[in-house]
């Protein structure tokens, strides 16, 4: 018998539907007069807002992780790279974005629309020479701020500004780059956009600490995606004011993401793509992944709040910060991105494991479940400290291999396998 009542989100086709525009805004942009450019989820893409309001990114992981959730294009992409000389321990990401830069063929259908510019910034080992490689093929305008200047807990006025700097130059070079004037005033309302849908998506998160859960994972991955799109989009600001309502009401009403949750994991890294079943599975057993440092963290901007816990970061609006200049804007923003946890642990693992360990404790967790993705050098880094820091404290932790891009890395049934030890371990066979 069913322990708790489940329904569907009421706002999940909504997020399906700003996905789908996004993805088609991008490609017909031409035709509408407007422009294209190229970069990372992480890229400050609240700076090319100032350009006017028919500019359309497209960012490189999400795109890529929708070619490895497509099979047959995946692999045809990725050997389209290896064909280039590309190495297969390089970024699954990357190699499956150049493989449909390279056949020439768009995800969603069409030829592959060739960007304007390419604008991105460089933490991870691949970034900045991501889109160098890019800019070098289609022949573009690139730019790219370095933005690894240390941990936020060690900021300091002279490593903002270094960032900050890097932006007033990347504004420099939008202008040449597209010949249009910059407009402060679309930008200053970017950056109050971003820090709102940031906020708010750590906000949302935080509700999954209820039991039961309102969100699974697996349906996490698919509404946490709209922010490495386009977060400073106010459509898009919006819509997560409206999922954080519903899951509110879901919490209060007692609505769970699956009927029988006796178990509560997490998860980490980016999951194998191809097999997102692989969190269905889990169910069988009444465990869910409540989501994971990369789920609430990869965009979710977070701080300590006075009662200890780990809660959405309060927005400069809320504070009364003024944005009333360029730099000011920037800034912001600046600082904002650099607190992002996801950016912590590229400098120590040890931060990693600490953030891990509370969101165990917070959420009220059974187990952690580690994905060894081969596929992403970054977020992997320091992985296996990792481990040996959560079962240090205690907690039940397994951890399988494979790669989020690259499918003929992963062992789905050696997984299955993998889960079902652990579920033993746990008491829930």
């Amino acid at each position: 018998m069913p322990k708790y009542p489940t329904e569907a989100l009421k706002c999940w086709g909504k997020a399906k539907e700003l996905r789908d525009k996004y993805y088609r805004n991008y490609a017909t942009a031409h035709e509408r007069g407007g422009l294209r450019w190229t970069g990372g989820a992480w890229s400050f893409d609240s700076i090319p807002a100032g350009l006017g309001d028919d500019i359309y990114p497209i960012t490189g992981e999400p795109y890529a992780a929708g070619i490895a959730f497509n099979k047959k294009f995946s692999l045809r992409c990725l050997e389209a790279a290896e064909s280039k000389g590309w190495a297969r321990d390089l970024c699954a990401y990357m190699r499956n974005y150049w493989g449909s830069m390279y056949l020439n063929e768009y995800n969603f259908g069409g030829e592959y629309p060739k960007p304007d510019f390419a604008f991105q910034d460089h933490i991870c080992c691949s970034h900045a020479k991501w889109y160098q490689h890019v800019a070098e093929y289609k022949n573009i305008p690139y730019f790219c701020i370095d933005v690894s200047v240390g941990p936020y807990k060690d900021l300091d006025e002279d490593k903002l500004m270094y960032v900050v700097n890097q932006m007033q130059e990347s504004i420099e070079f939008l202008e040449k780059a597209t010949g249009r004037e910059y407009d402060d005033e679309k930008l200053i309302q970017a950056v109050k956009d971003e820090t709102r849908s940031t906020s708010l998506w750590a906000e949302i998160c935080t509700l999954n600490k209820a039991i039961p859960a309102p969100l699974e994972e697996k349906s996490m991955y698919s509404l946490y995606v709209l922010l490495t799109l386009n977060k400073h989009d106010k459509e898009i600001a919006d819509y997560y004011e409206e999922l954080r309502d519903e899951v509110k009401d879901r919490v209060e009403r007692g609505i769970a993401a699956i009927p029988n949750e006796k178990c509560r994991l997490m998860s980490d890294t980016q999951p194998p793509w191809g097999f997102l079943k692989i969190f269905r599975y889990l169910e069988k057993y009444g465990a869910l992944s409540i989501g994971s440092l990369y789920s609430f963290a990869l965009e979710g901007i977070w701080e300590d709040k006075p009662d200890g816990s780990w809660g959405a970061r309060t927005t400069p609006m809320e504070l009364g910060t003024p944005m009333d200049t360029r730099e000011q804007a920037l800034r912001v923003l600046a600082d904002w991105n650099l607190s992002k946890p996801e950016w912590q642990h590229f400098y120590d693992s040890d931060i990693k494991s600490e953030m891990m360990l509370r969101i165990v404790k917070e959420w009220k967790l059974d187990g952690v479940m580690l994905h060894m993705n081969r596929g992403c050098e970054g977020l992997s880094c320091g992985i296996g400290e990792n481990r040996l820091a959560i079962a240090e404290a205690g907690i039940p932790v397994m951890s399988f291999e494979g790669n989020m891009g690259d499918e003929r890395e992963f062992d789905e049934a050696k997984t299955q396998d993998r889960i079902d030890a652990f579920m033993e371990t746990l008491g829930l066979l």
